[in-house]
């Protein structure tokens, strides 16, 4: 592979150009390889492009031994910029493919993943294609792989929960609308590169119904290491500028903004993280942040923030340091349990818990609002001299919900249960499908389940927990749920639905029909 900057047009036969910026890869470079290596799509209808950012000898020999017998790979060794945005676009140059897709050395594809992606795009003609992203050792965002999209709109669809650049994009896009990343270290190069292509593309497109990017975290990771507040800032500054450029003051200006404003900088004072900085440090980031907050984010962008960041964005503005500290260990301290008390079969296959959800501090109720008014009163915080209303969370609480989330880490597969709207967090009584938390294809033999609470406009995400004795209550499960299917209490009372696998068939088959022929019975 070339270094010149030469543009190499698309090929008609390579569908994909797998563009990887290299510096010094460790073990788990071998396992982005060998993923390579099992893609379905034809190894003549996809090429890799390893770009090495300067990384030595060492590495160079390595890079030639894996490319030896691969034709599908080239190489190309550049000097060293100390970043990946200049080996990317080296690769936006030299692709040959349709569409180019952009995977970091550390991470590794799942299996059908180019040929989908590929083929999604030819249906939908998308210029960017966002595949669903795992996260191997990382929580990542959720609401943005609920369905697929074909054609997403910036603004109404999650789109901006994921900003990586770990997706595909149309190569005669990026080259005619000279999207490419800035050179050098710069911070959020990926948010600069994406949202770019975001407002400049015809048609942006998600693919959630299959696992595509397996994002991998590794210990020192650059998103684990703590920020440089007088560096680190001018580049999000960078990042509000694109936007603001696109767009018009109003209502989808303020939703894009209120994203950065959300996860840059309220993120980062709030909760235990920032209860746990040194105090220097703490001065630093707030002496950024603060002039930042009141010159870029307007009356608009709060407006649509939750209750908890209102109050955060309020305290921030005001330079009341001390008081966004004691919010901080607020809600620090906040503690959510969801309990079984009770667990029963009924003979149509279901099984029926009954969960208790508490949310306290020191022991006692900590999320505690006057009845009608929605008036938080437990916050230990006086809100003299700041905008009325703001400890109001009526609007949150009309929102106040439980989920209960079946999650199989292992197999990136996670299913809502139920959702519910309770007044109450207590005695909430769940029903629970078998036949639907197992689908038919499933190989799983069980998972945990987790609960969800939004409460007032925070969010808690715990595990289920019983006691053995409270879920062996529940007996053995009858013939309609299907295979035969056990709540466990696992380490630390953690539930997880255990199912047998592969035998019980008979009785699945069994299950399904007779709820096909029920759910016909009803629809007459």
């Amino acid at each position: 592979m070339s270094s010149s900057p030469a543009v190499s047009p698309p090929s008609t036969s390579i569908r994909a150009s797998v563009v990887v910026p290299v510096f010094r890869p460790g073990a788990a470079f071998d396992e982005l390889i060998a993923s390579l290596d099992r893609q379905t799509l034809d190894h003549g209808r996809f090429e890799v492009l390893l770009c090495d950012d300067g990384s030595g000898e060492e590495t160079a020999a390595r890079l030639v031994e894996i490319a030896r017998d691969r034709p599908y790979v080239r190489v190309a060794y550049l000097p060293h910029s100390g970043w990946p945005g200049t080996p990317r676009n080296h690769g936006i140059d030299d692709a040959r493919g349709t569409y180019i897709q952009f995977v970091d050395q550390d991470d590794w594809l799942y299996d059908g993943a180019l040929e989908a992606l590929c083929d999604y795009a030819d249906e939908h003609a998308s210029d960017v294609v966002v595949g669903r992203e795992v996260g191997i050792g990382r929580r990542l965002p959720s609401r943005i792989f609920r369905r697929d999209i074909p054609r997403a709109r910036l603004g109404e669809d999650p789109l901006l929960e994921m900003l990586t650049p770990h997706k595909m994009f149309r190569t005669s896009f990026l080259r005619e609308k000279r999207i490419r990343f800035p050179d050098g270290k710069v911070r959020l190069e990926d948010h600069l590169f994406v949202m770019r292509a975001y407002f400049e593309a015809s048609t942006i497109s998600i693919l959630a119904s299959r696992p595509c990017y397996a994002w991998v975290k590794h210990a020192g990771s650059a998103s684990s290491s703590r920020i440089e507040p007088e560096t680190y800032f001018p580049h999000l500054e960078a990042v509000l500028d694109l936007v603001e450029r696109y767009t018009e003051p109003g209502r989808l200006r303020d939703r894009l903004l209120r994203h950065w404003f959300r996860g840059k900088i309220l993120k980062r004072v709030s909760g235990k993280k920032y209860a746990g900085y040194p105090e220097e440090y703490r001065q630093r980031l707030l002496d950024v942040v603060i002039p930042l907050a009141r010159r870029r984010f307007g009356p608009g962008v709060d407006g649509g923030l939750a209750f908890p960041n209102r109050i955060r964005a309020a305290l921030l503005r005001a330079d009341r340091r001390a008081d966004l500290l004691t919010f901080a260990r607020f809600e620090a301290e906040l503690t959510c349990r969801a309990v079984v008390t009770s667990a029963r079969w009924s003979r149509g296959g279901g099984l029926y818990l009954t969960v208790d959800v508490s949310i306290t501090r020191d022991g006692q109720d900590a999320l505690e609002f006057e009845p009608g008014t929605g008036v938080m009163t437990s916050l230990p915080i006086a809100m003299d001299g700041l905008p009325t209303g703001l400890l109001e969370a009526k609007r949150e609480m009309s929102n106040d919900h439980v989920e209960l989330v079946w999650r199989d880490k292992a197999a990136a597969i996670e299913r809502r249960v139920a959702n519910l709207h309770p007044r109450s967090l207590d005695s909430l009584r769940i029903a629970i499908d078998p036949l639907k938390v197992f689908r038919p294809d499933d190989e799983s033999r069980g998972a945990k389940l987790f609960v969800t609470v939004r409460r007032a406009g925070w969010t808690f995400d715990v595990p289920l927990r019983a006691d053995a004795a409270t879920l062996a209550a529940a007996g053995r499960s009858p013939l309609l749920a299907g295979r035969t299917c056990t709540p466990v209490a696992g380490r630390g009372g953690a539930v997880e639905l255990r199912r047998q696998y592969p035998g019980g068939r008979l009785k699945d088959l069994a299950g399904r029909a007779v709820r096909r022929v029920r759910s016909g019975s009803r629809t007459k």
